[in-house]
């Protein structure tokens, strides 16, 4: 009898949307966790006496962990399955962003964070992975872009906190909080299904133990790394890397450039980015659609190409129209749209790489490109010395026409179907 597998239902159903339910909240609170740091510099910075380069450099080393949480659990989700390694990231990162609270040194909090940016590593691959192996082929755009609306949820929640919620708690308390997700694992995990996909794979690899060869498990960077898998992933790698550069050269100041250098009010600073993330939210929300419609390589232009706009306005432009704040906002909105390109990764690399190295193949790649940020918040409080936030920033313009061209180098994966790979 021939099971039928969850990426080839017709339709979505209850199995589906738990999974999608999980791996999203599991992303609202991986960003939540990691931004929730920048929307707390100040405070952390003046209680701690900590100065910008040294506050850079926790976030940065959070960011480099974050590479580091990718390849690990990304292997071991190909090896332990996609269940379990969500509900593990979830648990780490909640309790390294819970700790961060408790840091009463510089030490301290950057081991804290480390921790944190570990489990928010780990975390994004499996949950795109789960998803891209068992919704149908035809909805597998838009339910991978959905997913990514965690992120701009993610970072209003931070920002509401950062901004409104810090002045009455104290920053500390405000990291506190942040041990929810882990309490979300302990009440769904029971229900959560594996990836059947995944599951059939691994009976097929643990009948292939009998041959006395190596298991497959043990040898996924060698197989990603391998001819056939090599090529195709250094250009996934250089295309994580030109988008995230392009987004962290956005996000990581952007709260300090517009209280600090456009002498914003804290209330009003984290209303107006609250106005880029309903962009990105909207901006996800449609990326799917319109991915799956055209194709993941226009999707991409199109989107990066709109953050490029947006971001060129804000910083280069703003004196040309800061006359009319309603036009800074729309342009603010567009940044935050143009990050809805984040919401191709997911079905692009599931479309990618087999089911035998997948999550490797994911978790490394994009959190290789996020880990290597550990520059970014360093190299743009350099740039401001001379030039100002706004000179920092203004450089992830160039990161986002870069994604738009270099997404061509790939081959068009649209409605591609995934199957268990017999070899």
């Amino acid at each position: 009898m021939t099971t039928t597998l969850l990426n080839e239902s017709e339709k979505p159903g209850k199995q589906h949307y738990q999974i999608l339910f999980m791996s999203w909240a599991g992303w609202v609170f991986d960003f939540y966790d990691l931004m929730l740091f920048t929307f707390l510099l100040m405070p952390i910075g003046k209680e701690l006496h900590l100065s910008d380069l040294q506050l850079s450099f926790i976030l940065g080393s959070c960011l480099a962990a974050t590479a580091i949480g990718g390849v690990i659990f990304g292997w071991l989700c190909d090896k332990l399955g996609r269940k379990l390694i969500l509900q593990m990231t979830i648990l780490i990162y909640s309790i390294g962003t819970f700790l961060s609270g408790l840091a009463p040194s510089l030490e301290l909090l950057l081991i804290f964070r480390i921790i944190t940016g570990l489990g928010v590593g780990g975390e994004w691959a499996t949950g795109q992975t789960y998803i891209g192996e068992t919704f149908p082929a035809k909805m597998r755009g838009r339910f991978g872009a959905f997913m990514q609306t965690g992120a701009p949820i993610g970072i209003a929640i931070a920002a509401v906190v950062g901004g409104y919620i810090e002045p009455v708690i104290g920053w500390r308390a405000c990291f506190f909080i942040s041990i929810l997700p882990a309490i979300i694992v302990i009440f769904i995990r029971k229900s959560l299904p594996e990836s059947d996909l995944w599951a059939e794979r691994k009976k097929i690899a643990s009948l292939k133990k009998d041959d006395g060869k190596k298991s497959e498990t043990e040898n996924k960077l060698k197989i990603l790394f391998s001819k056939q898998y090599r090529k195709l992933f250094i250009l996934a790698l250089v295309l994580a890397i030109f988008d995230m550069s392009a987004y962290w050269f956005t996000y990581s100041w952007l709260p300090g450039y517009l209280h600090q250098q456009r002498n914003m009010p804290i209330a009003k600073s984290t209303l107006w980015l609250l106005v880029t993330q309903l962009g990105g939210l909207i901006g996800y929300s449609t990326f799917g659609f319109v991915s799956d419609k055209t194709g993941r390589r226009p999707a991409y232009t199109i989107y990066s190409f709109i953050m490029a706009v947006g971001l060129v306005m804000i910083t280069l432009m703003w004196d040309v129209i800061a006359v009319n704040p309603f036009v800074i906002l729309i342009f603010m909105f567009l940044v935050g749209f143009g990050t809805g390109m984040f919401g191709g990764y997911g079905p692009l690399f599931s479309e990618l790489f087999p089911t035998k190295i997948r999550s490797t193949a994911m978790g490394s790649a994009f959190n290789l490109a996020r880990g290597i940020q550990f520059f970014t918040p360093v190299v743009i409080s350099l740039v401001a010395v001379r030039y100002g936030l706004s000179g920092g920033i203004s450089l992830a313009a160039l990161f986002a026409i870069l994604t738009g061209i270099w997404i061509w180098t790939f081959p068009e994966t649209k409605g591609k179907k995934l199957y268990v790979e017999i070899e």
